[in-house]
C-alpha cells in the first residue's frame, strides 16, 4: 500500500503560555504611573473592605448578643417563679409579660409532660427545637404573616419545658439597613479609591514628566534647565537631578575653558616654533644659525610636550588611579628632604627657606604624588618672591575635635596641615576663587614663565588623599595649606609608633 502524498498534512498547533515574544501571558498594563495608581487603589480598596466587613459583622453581632441576652434573662426570671409557685405561677408570669408586650415581639410556650400547651402564644412545640440550652433561629406564621424569631428551649422539674423566643423582625431589618449602608459605602470608598488612584497617577505623571522634560532639554544641549520644585516629597528627587545637572554644567563648563586654554597657550610656541623654523629654512646661512633656531624650536615643542604631560598626571590623578601605589609616607622626612633639595634654589634666588614642623603621624598616601605638590608650591613661592625675602614651609598635626567642639587629643590627630607660605604680590580675593582653574594665571603672573596648571596638579593630588587646598592672603603675599585627613591605616601606625616611643 503506497502513502497518498496529494492531500497535505495538518499542522498541529500547540499554545505555549508566557512564550517569548507572544502576546498571550503578558501583563497589559506597562506604564509605571498606572501600576502605581492601580496599586494604590487596590490597597485603598482593600482596607475600606475590611474596615467595612468589621463594622457590618460587628453591628450584626452586637444586635444578635443583645437578643439572647434579652431571652437568658427572661428565662432565668421566668425559672424564678417556677421556683416560688410551680406550673401555675410560670402560667401567670407568662401572661402577664404577654399582656404587657406592646412590641408584640415576645414569644412564650409551656407545656406539660404530656405536651401540652399551658400557657404561652405559640401553638405548639415547633419540630425544630430537639435540644435543650441551644438557641434556634426559626422562621414562623403569626397571625398572618411569617416572621423570624430566636428561640431557646429549657427542661422544667417534673417533664415541664419551657421556650423563651423573641420575635426578630426589628433586628433583620436594622440588618439589612446596615447591609445596605456597608454596600453602598463600599461603592462610594471604591469611586474614591478610583479617583484617588487618578489623582496619585497625575502626580506621579506630573514628576516624571517634567523629569523626562529636563531630561529632553539636557539631551538638546541646554544645561540650563532644571526640574521645577513643587514643595513635596518629590523634591528630594528634584534636587538631587538639579545638584547632578549642576555639576555637569561645570565640569562642561570647566572642559570648554580647558579647550580654550589649550588653544590659546600652544598656539603662541607653536606659532613661534614654526616661524623660527621657517626664518631659519630661508635666511640661515650657516649650519650654526640653523642648529640655533632648530634648538629653539624643540625648546618651544617641549614646553608643549611638557603641558600635556601634566594634564596627562591631573586626568590619571583625578581617575585615582594613583591610589593603588599608597603606601605609608614618613612625613617628617619627606619635608626636611625638600626643604633640602630647596634651599639651594631660594638662595641662589636671594630667598631665606624656613621650615618649621612638630612630630607628625605616618600618612597612608603616595609619596611621589606628594612630592610633585610640594615642588610645584615651593617653585611658584620662589618664582613669585622678591628678594632678601623669606619663604615658610609648616607643618603640624591637627588634633581631632570632640562632639562638645573642644579637641580631643587622647582620640589622635585627625589630619596633618602643610602651609607654604611666601612675601610676594599675593593674589585677590577673586583671583583665589580661581586659582585651581586649568591654565588660570592671575594678572601679576602674566609676564613670569609658566602654563598654569601647577595649582591644578596641587588640587587634584589633594582630592586624590581626600584632603583640601585652601588659599589665604598673607599680607604680604599668600599662604598655600594643604589638610591631609590620616586614614585609618595611618592612625593604627601612629598610635603604635606613639606607644612604641612612650614604652622606650
Amino acid at each position: 500500500m503506497t502513502e497518498d502524498r496529494s492531500l497535505p498534512r495538518r499542522r498541529r498547533f500547540r499554545w505555549r503560555p508566557g512564550r517569548p515574544g507572544g502576546k498571550r501571558g503578558r501583563w497589559p498594563i506597562r506604564s509605571a504611573g498606572i501600576n502605581f495608581a492601580l496599586g494604590y487603589g487596590v490597597l485603598f480598596l482593600i482596607s475600606a473592605t475590611l474596615f467595612l466587613s468589621f463594622i457590618w459583622w460587628s453591628s450584626t453581632n452586637l444586635l444578635n448578643q443583645h437578643v439572647r441576652a434579652f431571652i437568658e434573662t427572661d428565662a432565668q426570671e421566668l425559672q424564678k417563679r417556677w421556683t416560688y409557685g410551680g406550673a401555675p405561677a410560670l402560667g401567670d408570669a407568662i401572661t402577664d409579660r404577654l399582656e404587657q408586650n406592646i412590641d408584640d415581639d415576645a414569644l412564650y410556650l409551656l407545656t406539660d409532660r404530656h405536651g401540652r400547651r399551658l400557657a404561652g402564644n405559640l401553638p405548639g412545640w415547633p419540630v425544630a427545637i430537639k435540644r435543650m440550652d441551644h438557641f434556634y433561629e426559626l422562621t414562623i406564621r403569626r397571625y398572618t404573616f411569617t416572621t423570624p424569631a430566636e428561640f431557646k428551649a429549657y427542661n422544667l422539674p417534673h417533664g415541664f419545658r419551657l421556650i423563651v423566643g423573641h420575635d426578630i423582625r426589628g433586628r433583620t431589618l436594622l440588618s439589612t439597613v446596615i447591609t445596605r449602608t456597608v454596600i453602598w459605602c463600599a461603592v462610594m470608598i471604591a469611586l474614591l479609591a478610583v479617583g484617588g488612584a487618578l489623582v496619585v497617577r497625575d502626580l506621579f505623571r506630573r514628576m516624571v514628566g517634567s523629569i523626562a522634560r529636563t531630561a529632553s532639554a539636557v539631551a538638546s544641549g541646554d544645561l540650563n534647565h532644571r526640574i521645577t520644585l513643587t514643595g513635596s516629597e518629590t523634591d528630594l528627587v528634584a534636587e538631587t537631578v538639579n545638584t547632578m545637572l549642576d555639576r555637569i554644567n561645570r565640569l562642561m563648563e570647566g572642559v570648554r575653558q580647558v579647550s580654550n586654554a589649550i588653544a590659546h597657550d600652544l598656539r603662541t610656541p607653536i606659532t613661534r616654533a614654526r616661524n623660527q623654523l621657517e626664518e631659519a629654512l630661508f635666511s640661515a646661512t650657516s649650519p650654526d644659525e640653523l642648529r640655533t633656531a632648530v634648538d629653539r624650536a624643540i625648546g618651544d615643542l617641549d614646553h608643549i610636550t611638557g603641558i600635556f604631560e601634566a594634564l596627562l598626571r591631573i586626568a590619571q590623578i583625578e581617575a585615582g588611579s594613583r591610589r593603588s601605589a599608597f603606601t605609608m609616607v614618613d612625613l617628617n622626612q619627606l619635608l626636611t628632604n625638600m626643604a633640602e633639595l630647596y634651599e639651594a634654589s631660594a638662595e641662589d634666588a636671594g630667598l631665606r627657606l624656613h621650615l618649621d614642623t612638630r612630630p607628625l603621624p605616618p600618612l597612608h598616601g603616595d609619596e611621589r604624588m606628594l612630592q610633585q605638590a610640594l615642588a610645584n608650591l615651593l617653585d611658584n613661592a620662589i618664582k613669585f618672591s622678591p628678594p632678601d625675602s623669606t619663604l615658610t614651609l609648616k607643618a603640624h598635626p591637627v588634633p581631632s575635635i570632640a562632639p562638645s567642639g573642644h579637641p580631643a587629643p587622647e582620640n589622635g590627630p585627625a589630619g596633618v596641615e602643610i602651609s607654604v607660605r611666601d612675601q610676594g604680590p599675593g593674589m585677590n580675593d577673586a583671583d583665589i576663587l580661581r586659582a585651581h582653574e586649568r591654565f588660570f594665571r592671575a594678572e601679576s603672573a602674566r609676564n613670569t614663565p609658566g602654563s598654569g596648571l601647577g595649582l591644578s596638579l596641587v588640587q587634584a593630588v589633594t582630592s586624590l588623599h581626600h584632603g583640601r587646598l585652601t588659599l589665604t592672603q598673607a599680607h604680604p603675599g599668600l599662604k598655600v595649606t594643604l589638610f591631609l585627613p590620616l586614614t585609618q591605616e595611618a592612625e593604627q601606625a601612629s598610635r603604635s609608633v606613639s606607644l612604641t616611643e612612650g614604652s622606650s
